[in-house]
């Protein structure tokens, strides 16, 4: 039997703009449900975890902004997201801004030994409180997940790396801080950026990512950043960078990774309806879902 469960994360506290926690709303607004039905013999929504709206706190030590609820709220999603696999379900978590994918990746990795990432964004996430500009976690998730960063983050379900660098690939990058490209370095992550996706085609750049996974993990999770495609094709994000992914390349990755059979878990994050065009980030984020989990034309 196959199983979805979709949790909502409406979280907002890792950067400044309002709305993004609407995103949960607003991806089951365009349709998520009727989407998706007849792809699983079970869909089960879970709901929202509850983040209320706290006011902005800046942690003296580190600069961090709403370090402590992050990590409160981090830890929620991760055991949500530990139950749903236990249960035999398919994790599918809905954003709020991408420092959810730290309690997502908290509560993934605890299934998975070796597990692989791929990471589809305009951004890196891979500062830390040292080379951050603003403070803002929703900048860092990877940087968390890797172990790299503050204790209160990467210790969330008692444990870190939460993945090995070696295990994660970047897709759609344009816009590195200087902190990042030096951890990318360091780290030896695998990075295509734009100019890698303009030169070889999307084709290309999945199939050597599938490849390069398969070879080494034994379990997949897909955090998709909105932002990773083009503003013109996904407009209501909240760090919006030009020169993005197309609509086609996504829906081509997307079934690509379908066909592989390789991912094991999903997050679709940055939606803030706030900024968006009549749902259009929404309603895309939902037809590259159908695409992900195996939806045809034909």
């Amino acid at each position: 039997m196959r199983k979805l469960s979709i949790i909502g994360m409406p979280m907002d506290l890792g950067q400044m703009r309002r709305g993004v926690d609407m995103g949960p709303s607003a991806i089951r607004y365009a349709g998520i449900n009727e989407r998706l039905k007849p792809l699983f013999d079970q869909i089960h929504d879970m709901g929202d975890i509850p983040i209320g709206r706290p006011e902005v706190v800046i942690d003296k030590e580190s600069n961090l902004r709403n370090l402590d609820l992050v990590a409160e709220k981090s830890t929620l999603l991760a055991e949500k997201v530990d139950e749903v696999i236990q249960s035999g379900s398919f994790p599918l978590v809905l954003g709020g801004d991408h420092s959810i994918a730290i309690g997502t990746l908290a509560g993934v990795s605890k299934h998975y030994k070796n597990l692989g990432v791929i990471w589809y964004d305009a951004h890196g996430d891979l500062n830390t409180a040292e080379t951050s500009p603003s403070g803002n976690i929703h900048g860092m998730p990877l940087a968390v997940s890797l172990g790299i960063g503050h204790r209160s983050l990467t210790d969330i379900a008692g444990y870190a790396p939460k993945v090995k660098p070696e295990n994660v690939v970047i897709i759609g990058a344009r816009s590195l801080d200087e902190g990042e490209k030096i951890l990318i370095k360091e780290k030896g992550i695998k990075v295509y950026t734009m100019h890698e996706i303009d030169r070889l085609g999307m084709a290309q750049v999945m199939e050597e990512t599938i490849t390069y996974l398969k070879e080494r993990t034994d379990g997949v999770h897909l955090s998709l950043d909105l932002d990773g495609l083009d503003p013109n094709d996904a407009p209501g994000v909240g760090t919006p960078v030009m020169g993005g992914i197309s609509y086609r390349e996504s829906h081509l990755a997307m079934e690509m990774l379908e066909e592989a059979q390789i991912i094991t878990s999903a997050e679709f994050v940055e939606v803030n309806p706030i900024l968006d065009e009549k749902n259009k980030t929404a309603r895309v984020a939902v037809e590259l879902m159908g695409s992900l989990f195996g939806e045809k034309l034909l």
